[in-house]
């Protein structure tokens, strides 16, 4: 069935809010008024460079559009930007601060990024305690916190003139946290809010705000966020789509891309020791333990899911696997990570592999951004509400659907990803099988 129909057009503006300005808005913000202008390309962004197959080998029928060209998705002429910062400087002030992009870059858009100036944040301290905001909102209530966001929203879509708004966590990582009983349902976390709940922090309070005004959220950090039971319920309630967590950039992405194919060769693996440098800002607020908590879980939640040790002991049951991150100002974004890997393969005998990525952590988050706000838009177009477990491609630690348990492998993530978009178009799904040639040659 065809069901390209149900999709609403991207008629209008598109406003994306970002839930911090900091390196990863910023960069994404100015690459995307540079790529406007012509002065760059939306390089790592799928939904900008990427091909879809669809159509059968064997029919004649192939085809390989570019998913912008398959799937509705908003131009990029067509989006504003707007969020929330902890500081005041305005979008070019905060990059030259980041020192990502190049400066004769950024020098050429400047008047573009000075206008995108931070509205007052949710803020508290006890959450990422390495950091002070001095651009924060105050209220008695987190209840009328949330009200002060709702208030924004509304104002940035209404001066923008922005039929539609999306809004992405790109904050700084939290404290860690576990479900608790105030979110487990929308009526203990609204009595939370109200009664200012020590276990609401404002990762919460941004994703309770969104799904309030029916806007799409996706979280990007790996505290809990909208992956609660009561904003999953708010979010099917308001029929609102929602994702996360945890950016997949640097060396989870590698971990994704190698560990399924060192268990699709049966290979086993002793040990996974990881560890990183980095300076940015995110690294200062990962210096605290109770935030690399945080983190740590969510890197580490990887390699168990893929390799499955309790369907193969042999090859996995004694897996240690270590991370370490280290703020190492000198850095900057510029992170790097190191991986030893103490694998073994026939009759036991043992290999090493190692790998040392020198990234840059915000140009690959980026357009990581981009993808989730347009591919959140077109399942909100197209009444897909609830979590979108097919945008786990992108993320460390990928939300699902209560009790099940989430996919780790970008190869099977992609898949699930393109798969979705054929659905939405009434196209036939990819499976690679290849049963219509052989269903043809048997017929012969």
């Amino acid at each position: 069935m065809n069901t390209s129909d149900t999709i609403r057009p991207t008629q209008g503006k598109l406003g994306i809010l970002t839930a911090g300005l900091g390196a990863v808005a910023t960069t994404f913000m100015a690459g995307v008024i540079a790529v406007n202008k012509g002065l760059s390309k939306p390089i790592g962004s799928l939904t900008q460079m990427g091909n879809i197959r669809i159509g059968k080998r064997t029919k004649g029928e192939l085809k390989n559009p570019k998913i912008h060209d398959f799937v509705p998705l908003q131009d990029l002429r067509n989006v504003v930007f707007g969020g929330w910062d902890i500081f005041e400087d305005n979008v070019y002030q905060a990059a030259m601060n980041a020192e990502v992009i190049d400066k004769h870059l950024l020098n050429e858009i400047k008047d573009d990024l000075e206008q995108i100036k931070p509205m007052k944040a949710v803020f508290d301290h006890a959450w990422v305690k390495n950091l002070d905001g001095t651009h924060v909102k105050s209220a008695k209530t987190k209840m009328e916190l949330a009200e002060m966001l709702m208030k924004d929203i509304e104002e940035f879509k209404s001066k923008n003139k922005c039929s539609r708004l999306v809004m992405i966590w790109c904050g700084s990582t939290e404290v860690y946290t576990e479900v608790k009983d105030v979110h487990q349902s929308i009526e203990t976390f609204e009595k939370g809010l109200r009664e200012n709940n020590k276990d609401i922090s404002p990762s919460m309070i941004y994703a309770y705000a969104a799904v309030r005004c029916k806007v799409p959220f996706a979280n990007g950090a790996p505290n809990l966020c909208c992956d609660t039971p009561a904003i999953t319920e708010l979010a099917l309630l308001n029929e609102v789509a929602i994702a996360g967590k945890d950016f997949k950039t640097g060396q989870t992405l590698m971990k994704t891309i190698l560990a399924p194919g060192l268990a699709a060769r049966a290979l086993g693996i002793k040990g996974w020791f990881s560890t990183n440098i980095l300076g940015n800002r995110d690294g200062e607020v990962l210096d605290d333990p109770s935030s690399f908590k945080t983190k740590e879980v969510s890197k580490l939640s990887v390699l168990k899911n893929i390799l499955a040790a309790d369907q193969q002991p042999d090859l996995y049951s004694e897996l240690y696997h270590k991370v370490n991150i280290n703020y190492y100002p000198p850095r900057g974004d510029n992170k790097e990570s190191w991986d030893n890997i103490d694998i073994f393969g026939w009759m036991g005998y043992e290999m090493q592999i190692k790998i040392n990525f020198l990234c840059r952590d915000s140009i690959l988050a980026a357009p990581v951004v981009l993808d989730l706000a347009l591919f959140l838009d077109l399942a909100q177009r197209a009444n897909m509400s609830g979590v979108q477990e097919w945008l786990s491609f992108y993320f460390k630690s990928p939300q699902t659907a209560p009790g099940l348990e989430p996919i780790h492998d970008i190869f099977k993530q992609l898949m699930k990803l393109e798969n979705t978009l054929r659905h939405l178009k009434g196209e036939d799904l990819i499976t690679h099988l290849g049963l219509d040639y052989y269903e043809e040659f048997v017929a012969q």
